[in-house]
């Protein structure tokens, strides 16, 4: 695979698409919150795992599986739609690409794709028709950990995120309108790419540029704390991963996923083992979601034909008997919009007054929000530097105050030698947003001047976001 070829195209591709995105768009992209609201709105989808893994019998295959193993004689993506139909769904989103980076459209980009298999048919495109028939919305699933093509860590370039963004593009200028894509495999503990490995605003600003009003989410986040959304327009929880939603406390749009059968992809034992129980779907799944601001989508795996099984047609036909989808939407409350920019203060050098023990200031920015500094409880007014080393700009912190014991507090950043304050607040939030007009600065530093208890900072964060 030559990526510099693969670059050169792609620049000219998305000139053209935006080009011809721009001279056709006359419709101004709506509010953000207004795309969650109708997010959450929608309740139920059909997830559809679909890919080279559904002929290995493993959700991860071999990287390198003959493209020849993919032979769907039977498929049928309009019976997919019926069955998202018959369980009240309204929405379906296909696995378009999965971890060993099979494409299941007509790509220009790698030769690793249907149309190099023996059923050469664009599955992409016959899953959004069949969908769109029964007027069901649409969404794609795109991995970005990829097997085949070496993406993955200790071996990321340039031209790979050339081909994530060639790939994105392809998929959100040929299809019509596309209403989220579902990233995976991207800064997950299992799959160690991070967002700067695949720059996350550069790729979020990319599909927002092709399609304005199409959401993106990522199934990643679950290590950022529940309060605000970090990396994503909706908060998601796989639920198999042990990632649950709180029904009593969640305040942002969110999504919870399980499959209908043990795992995503299809297996031999499907067709003889029980699926989940409906009742079980509907009473503990999708009622308690619908009322916390949460849409739920159940995984459903077609088989090696293309089809999917008779047990859970009959379990999708009896979820859609069992639902009562009357209940009126419930307005998404107040939030702070998405971050979606590098923290620059990751991994910096840092300072701090006295710590408590062996919870030094290396812990406050070491992106993981399960350590934090803690402040020795003799210190009366703790406080907390990032030092870049050099100068620069930056125009929103946040401070994860792990335990809520902040009470009033400053923030100040270094410039030519004198602090600067930015603001002055007293709060008890846990995640403590603060976005103002961009400074430039060698160092950032929050004082604390009330607490409940010695402080606990569980990360420290600077960005520089495109406003």
């Amino acid at each position: 695979m030559n990526y510099l070829k693969i670059k050169m195209k792609f620049r000219k591709f998305v000139c053209a698409c935006l080009a011809l995105l721009f001279c056709c768009t006359a419709v101004k992209a709506k509010d953000l919150r207004d795309l969650q609201q109708a997010f959450v709105d929608l309740k139920f989808g059909m997830f559809i795992h679909f890919n080279i893994p559904t002929f290995t019998n493993h959700d991860w295959p071999d990287p390198d599986a003959d493209p020849a193993i993919f032979n769907p004689q039977k498929l049928d993506c309009n019976q997919w739609a019926k069955a998202a139909k018959s369980a009240k769904m309204r929405y379906g989103c296909l696995t378009a690409k999965h971890h060993s980076g099979f494409c299941l459209w007509n790509t220009k980009t790698t030769d690793y794709y249907v149309m190099n298999s023996p059923f050469k048919r664009d599955v992409v495109k016959e899953y959004v028709d069949a969908f769109r028939k029964e007027g069901l919305k649409t969404m794609l699933y795109y991995s970005i950990l990829d097997t085949h093509h070496k993406l993955r860590p200790g071996y990321i370039t340039r031209a790979h995120v050339d081909m994530v963004k060639a790939q994105l593009t392809e998929l959100l200028t040929r299809y019509g309108e596309i209403s989220a894509l579902i990233i995976d495999g991207w800064d997950a503990p299992w799959s160690r790419i991070s967002y700067e490995d695949i720059p996350f605003e550069e790729i979020y600003r990319l599909v927002k540029q092709l399609q304005p009003d199409c959401l993106l989410m990522d199934l990643n986040a679950a290590k950022y704390p529940s309060e605000v959304l970090f990396y994503t327009d909706i908060k998601s929880y796989e639920q198999g991963a042990g990632q649950h939603i709180s029904k009593e406390t969640n305040q942002l749009p969110a999504l919870s996923c399980l499959p209908i059968n043990k795992y995503w992809f299809w297996k031999e034992s499907f067709p003889d083992t029980p699926v989940k129980d409906p009742v079980e779907m509907v009473k503990n799944n999708l009622e308690l979601f619908n009322k916390a601001y949460c849409n739920f989508i159940l995984n459903v795996a077609p088989n090696r034909d293309g089809l999917i099984d008779d047990n859970a047609l009959e379990a999708l036909k009896e979820i859609g008997k069992l639902w009562n989808d009357n209940d009126a939407s419930i307005p998404l409350p107040e939030f702070e919009p998405p971050i979606i920019s590098s923290n620059i203060a990751k991994h910096q050098p840092v300072n701090s007054s006295w710590s408590n023990d062996m919870y030094i200031m290396d812990f406050g920015n070491d992106d993981d929000f399960g350590t934090s500094w803690r402040s020795n409880k003799e210190v009366s007014t703790p406080w907390y530097e990032v030092d870049f080393q050099s100068y620069r700009s930056f125009n929103m912190i946040m401070v994860y105050d792990k335990r809520q014991y902040i009470r009033k507090y400053r923030l100040l950043y270094e410039q030519d030698g004198e602090w600067k304050t930015i603001v002055s607040d007293a709060n008890n939030r846990k995640v403590k947003i603060h976005r103002f007009d961009r400074v430039w600065g060698g160092k950032v530093k929050i004082i604390i001047d009330e607490s409940s208890a010695p402080p606990f900072i569980g990360e420290f964060g600077v960005y520089d976001e495109q406003r």
